[in-house]
């Protein structure tokens, strides 16, 4: 204790290494797998990419999930918290390749085998970066099995799960419209494809009839795309237009003729009301062009660049400068009737910032309605929740409109997938097959293919291991909104087909963390903020209790003042502590252990407010309300506990029974607070009389509802308005903190409370001398007596001005209220505010005007 009493203040930077340390030494991280998944707890944590550094969301969900974890640890459940990293195909493999290039080289010049040699060199030296900032945090996650995406368990994992889904018939191979990411030169999924508004240029290119009795006129923002066109579109009920159907036009540049056709996606309003129709670079022309068997020709390449088939003159030049050329050429030939700017919504990439080029490739897919229909029975019949609800109702709608995945990748990085081509022969398998002049395909898979695997790969599937067995389904999935769909749907859909269970029950989707000013976070706005710079500041305590405190909804803006109320609250608990710690002195193990032994109703009190908030902190996890729970753990610590029970216990003698009761409140503070704030916890924890080994692994007891306590928390809930009400009095009144004054106690103080208030609020009870003021409190009034303190002419005074005051505000509320288009036209609850509002003047009037 002696280290203890010589410390004003906690320290995290001196504490946080020691008790990270203790924590990974004594192995509590990594239980051992006995039990089913039903007696044990499990949370498989959203793999960060290899590339990653902490960032706020990292933070956020890490904080949650360790205070789950820690809090069903400490409640008696084997609590097994999985780790690992995702290869993150792209992000990864663009990082070597700035590499490659900064060295004068390419993955093109170096080869495929030595270019995965170069990127395993880099994960080995930058990969575990992410793991280290989590250890920073708290975070008490499995590090003795870190799992990566690409060890060679979950190869065989992955390999197996495409193979077969392939027998199944559910993977297929075909050419079909992709989002080509000229960024990352690879196809990638719907999901990953982000709209931004951009303004173009709309140029109205007149097409003319082929039997030279006229033209139609056609609106495109993509010129370069004509040379690919196959047909136009007309609205068949479209009486401009609906005649020309059946004839043709001929295609300027290029001379092919193209047939007019009806279909009813062409919008008359759009435009001309004449559709170029192109379908290998736009996905409802693509469409269109599948329900009219239209060819399916391409003019631009996987290097973004005009190609020789097609491209004709423009063969080789850039996208932007062959547009420039055709509209040049066009305007030459008296082809282009008009150009106007036009704002719409466009395709990027998310993975490279690049502009999707909708291209026919070749590539492999997924039938997904046969998996999506099982996934969503598990959330509608309840077997997965989702919370907020209305994120399921995101998902299902998701679901029940799914279209088939493209999961081919033209990377070198990943899982390659695990087919070989000899002439026409094609061979699916875990295994190379036996013969010569196999070629294995070259792409990868998606990674959120691999990711789909996550909670059960990483237990060892598929074979059969205690790991699996202990801990699947795993109980909470806490992610974001965003990979709702990538990510959530897919594990659910793999785990259903592969495990025949869910892959957790509980899904909670947190909030997202805005910058200050309401942008989202990033480095490139430079609206980032560092979660380790925050540490460094205010201690991890703080920072994991501030995000946990601002996460009420589900977008918030990053507050440093909760970060701050996070030190706070650790540096009031170790005060606190030191407090209690040093007044009850040296008491033996077993009198610490012997429970508390109420003597007085404030301890009575303090005991019935500790169980309260005990099974309030249970309830606001079982419901993932954080914010809440936080809240409720610094109301508890800095309202009840420090401003009320210590000070109310002042002055008494610290005898065993008052001491075994401190440990007892001190002890069950520190177990129910240490999920939240563990570093502090656990660094009082050693101190504490009776405690044995480390906080973090020790079991709390359930609350004692038998010492809940009505009578205790009605009698000392009128003590804390009372004293509340004389000190807001005395400040109004400018009388000096220090003073005592003469005063009557109101009749309905209960026995014992008296003295409490006497104290707390500086009064000395008499039945002598003349009111100069009185104080409304619960049940009755106090007297404040006139003394050379206070002057009762003064007092009345201040009533009066008071009272006049009041008077005004209830006209103008009284007014407000009366005004019919008031009631009718504002919002239900501002006229309920004002309606509550004059209640409360009114009631202030009459107390003053009793007085």
């Amino acid at each position: 204790m002696s280290d203890l009493q010589d410390r004003k203040r906690f320290e995290p930077s001196e504490v946080e290494p020691r008790i990270t340390r203790a924590w990974l030494d004594s192995g509590l991280h990594h239980p051992v797998p006995e039990g089913t998944a039903q007696e044990n707890y499990a949370i498989a944590i959203p793999p960060p990419n290899v590339t990653g550094a902490l960032h706020m969301g990292h933070a956020l969900n890490g904080s949650i999930q360790d205070t789950l974890i820690r809090w069903n640890r400490m409640h008696g459940r084997h609590a097994k918290w999985i780790l690992g990293t995702d290869h993150a195909g792209i992000a990864t493999q663009t990082q070597v390749e700035k590499l490659l290039k900064s060295e004068g080289s390419s993955r093109e010049e170096i080869g495929r085998e030595a270019f995965t040699e170069r990127v395993w060199e880099w994960r080995a030296k930058y990969g575990g970066t992410i793991i280290e900032q989590f250890k920073r945090l708290g975070a008490t996650c499995d590090y003795d099995e870190e799992r990566f995406t690409l060890d060679d368990g979950y190869v065989e994992a992955v390999l197996k799960v495409f193979v077969d889904l392939y027998d199944q018939g559910l993977i297929y191979r075909d050419y079909y419209l992709v989002n080509w990411d000229p960024g990352s030169r690879s196809a990638i999924s719907d999901l990953e494809v982000e709209d931004r508004e951009v303004t173009d240029t709309l140029y109205e290119i007149a097409y003319p009839l082929t039997d030279g009795t006229g033209e139609v006129v056609v609106a495109t923002v993509r010129p370069e795309t004509m040379l690919a066109d196959t047909a136009v579109a007309v609205h068949p009920a479209d009486e401009r237009f609906a005649h020309l159907i059946g004839r043709t036009v001929t295609l300027p540049l290029a001379g092919r003729e193209l047939p007019i056709i009806g279909d009813e996606y062409v919008k008359t309003d759009f435009g001309t009301g004449c559709l170029k129709i192109t379908p290998g670079h736009d996905p409802n022309d693509f469409e269109i062009g599948r329900r009219h068997r239209l060819g399916e020709l391409t003019v631009i390449g996987e290097d973004g660049r005009m190609n020789a088939e097609n491209g004709g003159a423009y063969a080789g030049l850039p996208v932007l400068e062959a547009r420039e050329r055709i509209v040049a050429d066009l305007e030459s030939q008296g082809l282009l009737r008009d150009r106007e700017p036009y704002t719409h919504a466009v395709p990027f990439s998310h993975r490279s910032g690049e502009r999707i080029e909708p291209l026919i490739s070749l590539q492999w897919f997924m039938r997904m309605d046969e998996l999506a229909a099982p996934a969503i029975a598990a959330v509608t019949d309840g077997r997965i929740r989702i919370h907020p609800e209305t994120q399921s109702r995101r998902y299902v709608e998701w679901l029940q409109n799914i279209r088939p995945w493209c999961i081919s990748r033209q990377l070198w990085w990943g899982h390659q997938i695990p087919v070989w081509y000899r002439g026409e022969e094609t061979y699916v398998g875990l295994a190379a097959p036996e013969g010569e002049g196999w070629e294995r395909d070259p792409d990868v898979l998606d990674t959120w293919f691999s990711s789909a695997l996550w909670p059960f790969a990483t237990l060892g599937w598929p074979a059969e291991t205690p790991e699996l067995q202990a801990f699947y389904p795993t109980d909470v999935l806490s992610t974001a909104r965003d990979i709702l769909f990538l990510w959530v749907a897919r594990m659910v859909m793999m785990g259903l087909r592969f495990t025949g269970d869910v892959p957790f029950t509980d899904v909670y989707v947190h909030s997202v963390i805005q910058a200050p000013d309401g942008r989202r976070m990033s480095k490139s706005l430079g609206t980032g903020i560092d979660p380790l710079d925050l540490i460094d500041r205010f201690g991890a305590d703080g920072v994991r209790f501030g995000l946990l405190a601002m996460s009420s909804t589900q977008d918030v803006r990053f507050s440093e003042e909760r970060v701050q109320q996070g030190q706070q609250l650790a540096n009031k608990l170790f005060n606190a502590s030191r407090f209690v710690l040093t007044n009850i002195g040296d008491i033996d193990a077993e009198a610490a252990g012997r429970g508390p032994a109420p003597t007085s109703v404030e301890d009575r009190w303090i005991l019935s407010r500790l169980t309260a908030f005990q099974e309030q902190t249970a309830e606001h996890l079982a419901d993932f309300d954080f914010s809440k729970a936080a809240l409720g753990l610094y109301d508890f610590v800095y309202g009840e506990l420090c401003d009320w029970y210590l000070e109310l216990i002042k002055g008494r003698e610290f005898d065993s029974d008052l001491s075994a009761t401190l440990v007892h409140v001190l002890r069950s503070t520190l177990m129910t607070a240490h999920p939240f704030i563990p570093f502090v916890t656990e660094e009082l924890w050693a101190h504490l009389p009776g405690s044995e080994g480390l906080l973090a692994a020790s079991q709390a007891a359930a609350p004692d509802a038998a010492l809940r306590d009505a009578e205790a928390e009605s009698t000392i809930g009128d003590v804390i308005s009372t004293v509340q009400a004389v000190r807001g009095w005395r400040d109004g009144a400018g009388v000096k903190p220090g003073a005592f004054l003469p005063a009557r106690p109101p009749a309905s103080l209960a026995e014992g409370a008296a003295a409490l208030v006497a104290r707390l609020a500086r009064l000395e009870w008499t039945a002598d001398g003349e009111a100069a003021a009185t104080v409304h409190v619960p049940g009755g009034v106090v007297e404040v007596l006139a003394s050379d303190v206070v002057d009762p002419a003064a007092e009345a005074a201040k009533r009066e001005a008071r009272a006049t005051e009041l008077r005004k505000e209830i006209a103008r509320a009284e007014g407000k209220l009366a005004n019919e288009g008031f009631v009718a036209k504002a919002p239900e609850a501002v006229v309920a505010s004002e309606r509550e509002k004059l209640g409360r003047l009114r009631a202030e009037l009459e107390d003053l005007e009793a007085t």
